[in-house]
């Protein structure tokens, strides 16, 4: 059989081969390629295979085509390839899907909530003199266990408890986990949006639990206090939780942002944006106006300059839900500013900086944005304490700039 021409050689756009031709040749083999054929020496001598990849039909290209848009990523195989590319370690991976495991345990109580009776107020109240919500507590509880049974967190910190917990020794890891179980709860009983908001640090060997008959247990509580309070900077990975329309996971391993929605077909994670910018300035703002006379007047100067239209003939768009996650993602997506700032009943503001202000800073700048306190950088604020407050002003840069120039 005679070797085919360059003529008969035509090649799938696909790089799918269709069918084997084979041809023999005494001294050397050909592997085809779309591009190039690499001539290769005969091992053996004698008669030699290659390859041919013949012309798809163009049912064979459409049917291709077609496949390929059920090709889905899940989170699961997305941190894998993380893991692969050594991105994260093992450790980390597991940390994710545990928080990943927590999230779809929180949504479906936050959508039964009605039908479990788990509306209303707990009873008791928080760390920070908060009336506690039923879902809070059980929240809180669920994000706890899951982190514990994971095997790889040494230390969990919540919102929603008094101090930073070490994990027991059979389960005892490495990293350091800070959460708030259920941001926006107080919109649990409207139904609507809340979320999850995590922050993930590297391991520290100074909070070691080595409990022995002469530990005192505050002393591990005050080193396990010690080791929680890092800047933003040491962020390893940030994301939250949206429980809406749609529940949809962000996270950020310190190489962009990312968006995970859940498919209730078979509950898992789908990878559904890539590398999401937040635009550089957008005409959306986000504060709570309630407060407007208790604010400062250089922010009240602020407030009063986006509600004027100028020589556009159109003013800021008022946009505020109650639930930092929900017009956080808003602003992340559409771009804007959100703003929690002190007032002269919150002389610090209101929002936590390690369990909220950090995580969505990182994520804010990992998609091109800024988090602000009003004067510095939210990441580059040294916690002194567990549940510290700091204002917070967040979104795209242009917008964030501005309000620092009013507020400077």
């Amino acid at each position: 059989m005679a070797a085919p021409t360059a003529s008969n050689l035509s090649f799938s756009s696909s790089y799918s081969i269709s069918r084997l031709s084979l041809f023999q040749h005494k001294k050397t083999s050909f592997l085809c390629t779309k591009n190039s054929i690499i001539k290769r020496k005969c091992r053996h001598g004698g008669a030699v295979k290659c390859m041919v990849l013949e012309k798809s039909s163009a049912a064979e290209v459409t049917r291709t085509k077609k496949q390929s848009v059920y090709k889905l990523q899940t989170l699961t195989s997305w941190l894998l390839k993380q893991e692969q590319d050594g991105v994260i370690d093992a450790e980390l991976t597991i940390v994710l899907s545990s928080i990943s495991m927590a999230c779809k345990q929180i949504a479906s109580l936050v959508q039964r909530a009605g039908i479990s009776k788990l509306t209303g107020v707990h009873g008791a109240v928080n760390a920070q003199g908060e009336d506690q919500k039923k879902l809070d507590v059980v929240s809180n509880e669920v994000f706890s266990n899951c982190l514990r049974a994971s095997g790889r967190t040494g230390i969990i910190a919540s919102e929603e408890e008094d101090v930073p917990v070490a994990v027991e020794e059979s389960y005892y890891g490495n990293y350091i986990v800070v959460f708030d179980p259920l941001d926006g709860s107080s919109n649990i009983d409207a139904a609507v949006s809340t979320g999850s908001i995590f922050g993930i640090y590297s391991p520290n060997d100074d909070c070691l639990l080595d409990l022995d008959d002469t530990t005192m247990l505050d002393n591990v509580e005050q080193r396990c206090i010690v080791n929680v309070c890092q800047p933003g900077n040491n962020l390893l990975a940030a994301g939250y939780c949206m429980y809406s329309s749609s529940m949809i996971f962000v996270l950020t391993l310190g190489n962009g942002v990312f968006s995970f929605t859940l498919d209730p077909m078979f509950g898992e994670f789908i990878l559904t944006q890539e590398n999401i910018q937040i635009p550089k300035a957008g005409r959306i703002y986000a504060f709570n106006e309630g407060n407007y006379r208790l604010w400062d007047d250089r922010l009240k100067k602020y407030i009063d300059n986006l509600k004027d239209p100028g020589p556009s003939g159109k003013p800021y768009s008022a946009r505020y839900i109650g639930s930092l996650v929900g017009d956080f993602h808003r602003t992340l997506l559409y771009g804007g500013i959100y703003g929690y700032p002190r007032d002269k009943k919150n002389r610090n503001g209101k929002l936590r900086l390690l369990y909220e202000c950090a995580p969505m800073s990182f994520i804010v700048e990992q998609a091109g944005g800024k988090g602000s306190d009003g004067l510095q950088r939210i990441l580059d604020i040294q916690p002194v304490e567990i549940h510290q407050r700091v204002p917070l002003y967040i979104g795209s840069t242009e917008e964030v700039e501005k309000l620092e120039k009013y507020l400077s």
